[in-house]
């Protein structure tokens, strides 16, 4: 099993989410989303990093993509932004049957719920979803498909409330998986942190996710 270390960061108190992405890159835990786990059929990967903090309330993350394609059709949450080029971040507690899905688009619009598996789930309300503080260097408007070689980051921060941990009792670990895909592009790929061993693409896969250690 993969696992990771994320640093307890209690200046991302006081940043607004655009400030936390360059507090993120200096000072967060840096993985790579490099894992092709159906290469016969989706060979290609962009070059995907995640910079990892958390705060007493919160999980921060940026995400630096840089690759071919690039897509935003969907613009209202809970579209489907894996059809655009899209990253993909998923956890769960370590004793839970319950797993979250946080999917967003390179201009933040975000695809979210709660799942017992890929077909039960209770999609996040327009609450929930005005609670994830996202930043796009993309900005915010939509287009279609660009060709071409980009480079574009996102930040996010999602509070501990919203995948049911307790602020004031947080556990030592977490699991979880990062993706980066883009379904409906000119190159679409599923790329992962953590392997995924399924015969066909499939990021709904809660064995294969990986440790996350919260460290402080």
């Amino acid at each position: 099993m993969k696992s990771l270390s994320i640093p307890f960061l209690p200046e991302l108190n006081a940043l607004s989410v655009g400030n936390a992405s360059d507090f993120l890159d200096e000072n967060g835990s840096r993985i790579s989303v490099e894992t092709i786990n159906w290469p016969e059929a989706f060979g290609y990967k962009p070059l995907t990093t995640v910079c990892l903090g958390y705060s007493d309330t919160a999980m921060y993350l940026l995400f630096q993509v840089h690759g071919n394609c690039l897509r935003a059709v969907n613009t209202q949450d809970n579209q489907d932004v894996y059809q655009d080029s899209c990253v993909e971040f998923f956890v769960k507690q370590e004793n839970s049957d319950f797993y979250y899905n946080f999917e967003f688009n390179c201009i933040g619009v975000c695809k979210a719920g709660k799942h017992l598996d890929r077909d039960q789930v209770t999609d996040f309300t327009k609450d929930q979803y005005r609670k994830i503080e996202r930043w796009a260097s993309m900005g915010s408007k939509g287009f279609h498909e660009m060709s071409g070689l980009f480079s574009w980051e996102l930040c996010v921060k999602i509070p501990f409330e919203l995948i049911e941990v307790d602020p004031l009792d947080l556990p030592v670990k977490l699991l979880g998986n990062f993706y980066k895909c883009a379904d409906a592009t000119e190159q679409p790929h599923f790329v992962s942190w953590s392997p995924i061993k399924a015969k066909n693409p499939d990021f709904h896969r809660p064995e294969f996710f990986g440790e996350m250690l919260l460290i402080k």
